[in-house]
């Protein structure tokens, strides 16, 4: 019982954990979030599974997605052959983010927070570290591609356009979680729409019989699948950030299926359009994908430009608020009193400033190196995403003593050595396998040009892993109790 103690102390600096149930249902109503990295408790849950629908939806569908999507035509394959391979990746690398998002509402609290079981206090240090690089990435990347479409739009200069594209989303993020949620609401109906009237608009401009090349060879057929496995593998480090809210009872199976439906099936419809459209004209949509889009229905380019605007700021709020969580649990050991809404607030209005100030730098065969950057992380983020579900499925089957997870010298230890050593381990046994513009493995080639360091990663991190857990003792033996910890202590599975 020493754990449930400290966190009513802990809760103590919160006016909120301190109120009765009537007051504690208020300040659900309150605007702006309370917590940061701690738990959240179950009498301050809220919301409901199918929201997390239009969380993963509104990320997905949006301009990035569609870009994407076109690489699959011009990495050399025909339209059946891209649809085939954005359906593979996507249905397949969304299992792992769907199955993080689990252990949002059993734990409640941040992804990275609970990776401290897995790493240690300070272990997970090096993923953290990684994913802050990866937030900063994909927030330039964003930033340029959106940037002259709201420049055009609004008929305002481009610094203008990436300042105000840049603002509106820490000014959600501040807000924090309970606006987060609402706005993905709002932006899923807007995206919907224009990608739908964008469906019909682009399936009109498709030949009455399709061009058709010679089969692809097995090498281009998985590269391309890595490209899509990855961009889903992309939301594991703060998938579970936005389910952590919702009660603890919430079904294993309703949370995985929300996500799941809303990241796989959002992400593969918008990038199957951006196959599409690199089949009616791959040289349009590489000049300027965003003009090729709005120049669809004329009489709406200027609506058309604006939804892709909206689209594109759910990204830009998980970028904001997922890279102060991450960065608060590296560097705060508790949630409040070091982590209140005016830290977050601080922290996201300097990230912001960095971000748009990277933003406006970055041009031509800067943009490009980012991008590339930012692809080469994803290599590091796969074994982590394998150690991560391996602990909690299998090792501890999802029994974790919270309190212990906020003390640098508790149960987890300040550095879990042979957890970091396994995920190094997994890295560079992925290094021989890497086909991409930064770096090639010598056995690419074997291969026929396939990149299949994803799957080596996964492999060989989860294989490890778990042969280290068994030769401890650790494998199905939970390591907290009902009685231990804030959430529910049974085996958690999808059933």
């Amino acid at each position: 019982m020493e754990r449930d103690r400290s966190h009513g102390s802990h809760n103590s600096h919160n006016s909120r954990g301190s109120r009765g149930s009537h007051d504690s249902h208020d300040s659900h109503r309150e605007a702006i979030e309370q917590h940061s990295i701690d738990w959240v408790p179950p009498e301050e849950r809220h919301g409901k599974p199918w929201h997390l629908f239009t969380v993963w939806f509104s990320s997905n569908v949006q301009i990035t997605g569609f870009v994407t999507g076109v690489l699959a035509v011009t990495l050399g394959l025909d339209l059946p052959w891209a649809v085939a391979t954005i359906l593979i990746g996507n249905l397949v690398g969304a299992v792992f983010m769907a199955y993080h998002s689990i252990q949002g509402p059993r734990l409640g609290v941040p992804q990275m927070i609970q990776s401290r079981a897995q790493f240690g206090f300070l272990g997970t240090l090096l993923p953290v570290l990684i994913v802050l690089c990866m937030y900063l990435g994909f927030g330039i990347e964003g930033g340029v591609i959106t940037g002259q479409a709201f420049a055009n739009w609004a008929h305002i200069p481009f610094t203008w356009s990436v300042i105000i594209q840049g603002a509106v989303p820490a000014v959600i993020a501040i807000v924090g979680y309970k606006v987060i949620h609402l706005s993905t609401r709002v932006v899923s109906v807007v995206s919907g729409l224009l990608f739908l009237a964008l469906t019909f608009a682009l399936a009109g401009h498709l030949p009455e019989r399709l061009p058709s090349g010679p089969t692809p060879s097995f090498g281009t057929v998985l590269l391309v699948i890595s490209i899509f496995v990855s961009w889903q593998l992309t939301w594991a480090p703060y998938v579970s950030d936005y389910s952590r809210y919702l009660p603890e009872d919430t079904p294993s199976r309703t949370t995985f299926l929300w996500t799941y439906a809303g990241s796989a099936l959002g992400s593969s419809w918008v990038m199957i359009l951006g196959a599409f459209a690199a089949t009616i004209s791959a040289e349009a949509v590489g000049e300027d994908a965003v003009g090729m889009l709005s120049g669809q229905i004329p009489a709406l380019s200027s609506a058309i430009l604006l939804a892709i605007v909206i689209g594109i700021v759910p990204a830009g709020v998980y970028g904001y608020y997922g890279m102060y969580l991450t960065a608060v649990s590296a560097f705060s050991a508790k949630g409040h009193g070091s982590a209140t809404p005016l830290v977050r607030a601080v922290f996201i209005v300097v990230s912001a400033a960095l971000t748009i100030a990277a933003t406006l730098m970055a041009s031509g065969h800067i943009l490009s190196t980012v991008e590339n950057i930012t692809l080469f992380l994803l290599y590091l983020l796969v074994p982590w995403t394998a150690i991560n579900l391996a602990d909690y499925y299998v090792v501890r089957r999802g029994h974790y003593d919270i309190g212990e997870l906020f003390r640098p010298r508790g149960r987890y230890g300040l550095v879990n050595r042979p957890a970091v050593l396994i995920y190094l381990v997994a890295i560079a046994a992925q290094i021989p396998f890497i086909s991409s513009s930064l770096y090639t493995g010598p056995l690419v080639d074997d291969l026929g040009g396939a990149d299949i360091s994803w799957i080596v990663g996964l492999v060989v991190a989860t294989v490890l892993y778990l042969a280290h857990a068994r030769r401890t003792g650790r494998v199905a033996r939970p390591v907290g109790t009902r009685a231990s910890a804030p959430g529910p202590g049974a085996p958690l599975s999808v059933d």
